[in-house]
């Protein structure tokens, strides 16, 4: 396992190899922050999506950079949303999602899709098996990010779904601190979950 992790990065450069780690630091510190309903997930994660967005345009991942940057923007709004007062109460509490949400989540989900298979062909990149799976995780975590940006529990078992994808994906493609990055994330998201399900249960906003 750690011959794995090592071999990935023999002929990665210093600075490559320690931009990853505090994406892969920050990353992790920002799950947890979404766990604990703290506003400082937004800033974290902007900051590590900004470097895993540079780092996955220096290794040519397309579908993964462009997801990257996505989450960029959506930090920034969901900053936003999380930050934003009436009538001196929250603007957004958890909840679950209406008809209408989920609705809109399909659509986002099937639009991101082919969004990104659009780019990878205008691009001429060719698509291999694991870029179907690039795609995949994608649209789940397209959606996942707006349902968190709305306090949305179902982010969560969007975020599980997508997290458990994209591991071994990272693992084959030799990106081995994202694969243990998102393994993290897995086990963090389940419990994120059972956190913000037990909130919601009891009305406990904070």
């Amino acid at each position: 396992m750690v011959d794995f992790f090592l071999e990935s990065y023999k002929d990665a450069s210093a600075i490559l190899i320690v931009m990853e780690f505090l994406a892969f630091s920050l990353g992790i510190w920002s799950v947890l922050l979404a766990k604990k309903v703290n506003i400082w997930v937004y800033p974290t994660g902007l900051v590590a999506t900004i470097i895993t967005t540079y780092l996955l345009f220096v290794a040519g991942y397309l579908g993964d950079m462009m997801l990257n940057g996505y989450f960029s923007l959506m930090s920034i709004y969901g900053w936003y949303q999380w930050s934003s007062k009436k009538e001196k109460a929250e603007a957004v509490f958890i909840s679950r999602t209406t008809s209408r949400e989920k609705t809109i989540g399909i659509v986002l989900f099937f639009i991101t899709i082919f969004v990104v298979f659009g780019i990878y062909n205008a691009f001429h990149y060719q698509i291999k098996t694991d870029n179907y799976l690039d795609i995949l995780a994608s649209g789940i975590f397209f959606t996942a990010m707006w349902y968190m940006a709305n306090k949305k529990i179902e982010s969560w078992t969007l975020w599980i779904i997508g997290d458990i994808v994209v591991v071994p994906l990272y693992a084959y493609r030799g990106l081995g601190m994202l694969a243990l990055q998102y393994l993290i994330f897995t086990i963090l998201a389940i419990s994120a979950y059972l956190e913000w399900k037990k909130i919601l249960n009891s009305k406990i906003q904070t």
